[in-house]
């Protein structure tokens, strides 16, 4: 397994393929909810993290954009569907705080589906608000950690 922060742009194309087969194949979200300014390598723009299998196949992505002073928001963490539960979404997320935490950010929020917030609760993170709230259609709820 390769974990690595997207710098090129081959990568970060392999990183919009994965999450154009999760959210907008698998899931239906549609595109111009799903891609949007930070799907670039400008500076800025947000960290994009992605995994290679052994074999060097492209299978998880997430990215991270500055939130709040001190705060990071995680967004986009995806997992090819035919390997979920081999380690690659908590590959991507060690990645995601290893980013944050280089780049100054003290804690994390994301916006968990709600399908996946058991995968989150395991790496630490809990429920920052109870009220739960739909995002392009699915229901998420609103999770946090200190890094």
């Amino acid at each position: 397994m390769q974990t690595l922060v997207v710098r090129t742009q081959q990568d970060l194309n392999a990183c919009l393929e994965i999450r154009r087969e999760v959210f907008i194949q698998e899931q239906g979200v549609p595109e111009e909810l799903e891609m949007d300014e930070l799907d670039v390598l400008e500076s800025g723009s947000g960290v994009h993290v992605l995994v290679r299998d052994d074999a060097g196949r492209a299978v998880a992505t997430g990215r991270l954009k500055d939130y709040s002073a001190g705060t990071a928001k995680f967004q986009r963490v995806a997992v090819r569907e035919d390997v979920r539960s081999h380690g690659y979404g908590v590959a991507v997320m060690k990645a995601l705080e290893n980013s944050a935490k280089d780049m100054g950010f003290e804690q994390v929020v994301l916006d968990a589906q709600c399908t996946a917030e058991g995968f989150y609760r395991k790496l630490g993170y809990h429920v920052l608000d109870t009220t739960r709230f739909l995002d392009a259609g699915i229901e998420h709820v609103k999770m946090g950690k200190r890094l």
